[in-house]
C-alpha cells in the first residue's frame, strides 16, 4: 500500500530534518538530559520509518500482499511514531514531564505493530 511507503518516507525524512534541528538549534537551548531525550526520540522515529516503509514494500509485494495484520502493523507504527517520538520531542522542548507517562503508549504501539508484522508473515507468507 503506497500510504505506508510514503508515511514511512515522510517519517524518514522527519528524522533526517529533526535530529539536524537537536544537533545544531537545540545544542546550546536544553540541558544534556533532554537533548538526549530528543535523540532517543529521532532514533525511534527512524528505526520505525523503516519499518512502516517495510510493511509498504510487503503489501505492495507478492511476498505477502495486503492483509488486514499488515495494516494494523503499518497504523500502529504510525501512532507509535506519533505518540512515542511526539511525546518525548514535546517533553525535551517544555520540561512537562507528565509527558512522560503518555511514551508507554506508544511504546506499546510499537511492539504490538512489530507483533502484527510477524502474526502476517506466518499467517501469508509463501
Amino acid at each position: 500500500m503506497p500510504f505506508f511507503i510514503i508515511a514511512g518516507a515522510v517519517n524518514a525524512a522527519l528524522a533526517v530534518a529533526l535530529g539536524a534541528f537537536g544537533a545544531h538549534a537545540l545544542k546550546e537551548k536544553l540541558s544534556e538530559h533532554y537533548l538526549a531525550v530528543w535523540e532517543t526520540a529521532v532514533q525511534y522515529q527512524m528505526f520505525h520509518a523503516i519499518g512502516l516503509l517495510i510493511v509498504g514494500i510487503l503489501m505492495s509485494s507478492s511476498l505477502l500482499g495486503p492483509s488486514t495484520q499488515l495494516t494494523w502493523s503499518g497504523f500502529l507504527l504510525l501512532a507509535g511514531i506519533i505518540i512515542f517520538s511526539g511525546s518525548l520531542y514535546i517533553l525535551s522542548l517544555s520540561g512537562i514531564g507528565i509527558l512522560g507517562a503518555i511514551t508507554p503508549i506508544g511504546g506499546v504501539a510499537f511492539i504490538v505493530g512489530w507483533i502484527m508484522l510477524i502474526v502476517a508473515t506466518l499467517k501469508f507468507g509463501k
